[in-house]
């Protein structure tokens, strides 16, 4: 696999390319089989709210990718049916910009998730980074358009404590978003860091260059703005204020806030929590 600054740093490893392949053909198969073992249910199963323990679904992706679909599709399946009984899946899609060079410019990518993702590599143990990269709660990896490991590991993360956090009603001003964050908790809060994010809850291209050339590709939660604002512990002394500005090409009053709480160095994801910011 060549490194970043080579044309083709999105290339995976022979192994797991071969892989991948056999992957993206089965993955919705592989869905709509685990929908049809209830028959006349949805893929998303009943659970009391309160119940529901959040859990961060990262997906790196972008739009010159033509193995990024498959995932993209994952995805929003997920986010759109829920499937862990217990688990609320809160997604973001973090668009990457080392396919810049390959004929089609990604109007969602920064180098800001590309870093992002060139940091989970030590600890979660990959040599170089590829695209679908899918990360759950900070913890796993793999390849991002793998239905079963996805489904797996989302319910093994929901199945560890998470603080609880808690937004305000954001308050808009023009592209300005002001909100506040506040934590629940018996005991002193651990330490990680307080990282907010701002999404298009879905989005659509139509891609005129690259390998995507001539295809509609759809997304959920399109991460469009990142920032850390803070740290976990301070909310020990009450709810902390942090403001986030909304890219020129968004609709302020039609996205998603996540906040979520994570060990330093990009370690496991401690809670988390998102609200809309309809008024």
């Amino acid at each position: 696999m060549a490194p970043l600054n080579e044309s083709k740093a999105h290339e995976l490893p022979e192994g797991i390319a071969n892989d991948m392949k056999s992957i993206s053909q089965h993955t919705l198969s592989a869905l709509i089989t685990m929908i049809a073992i209830v028959p006349g249910t949805s893929f998303a199963q009943n659970a009391t709210p309160a119940t529901k323990t959040p859990v961060v679904v990262e997906l790196f992706t972008s739009e010159g990718c033509s193995s990024c679909p498959p995932a993209d599709s994952l995805l929003a399946r997920m986010d759109k049916e829920q499937p862990v009984s217990n688990a609320e899946i809160i997604v973001l899609e973090e668009h990457v910009d080392y396919w810049e060079k390959d004929g089609w410019h990604d109007r969602f990518s920064s180098s800001q998730y590309t870093d992002r993702q060139k940091q989970y590599a030590p600890r979660l143990k990959f040599d170089e980074a590829y695209t679908p990269q899918m990360v759950v709660d900070g913890t796993t990896q793999f390849v991002g358009n793998d239905a079963p490991r996805a489904l797996n590991a989302v319910t093994a993360a929901a199945g560890t404590p998470k603080i609880a956090l808690a937004l305000s009603s954001p308050v808009i001003d023009g592209r300005h978003l002001a909100c506040s964050v506040s934590a629940s908790s018996a005991t002193p809060l651990p330490k990680a860091d307080l990282y907010a994010a701002l999404l298009d809850p879905t989005a659509t291209t139509q891609v005129q260059g690259g390998e995507n050339k001539g295809h509609q590709l759809d997304h959920v939660g399109v991460v469009r703005s990142l920032k850390k604002i803070g740290k976990l512990q301070d909310l020990g002394n009450g709810p902390m204020k942090f403001t986030l500005n909304a890219p020129s090409d968004s609709t302020p009053g039609n996205m998603r806030l996540v906040v979520f709480a994570q060990s330093s160095d990009l370690g496991p994801i401690k809670g988390a929590a998102s609200i809309s910011t309809k008024q």
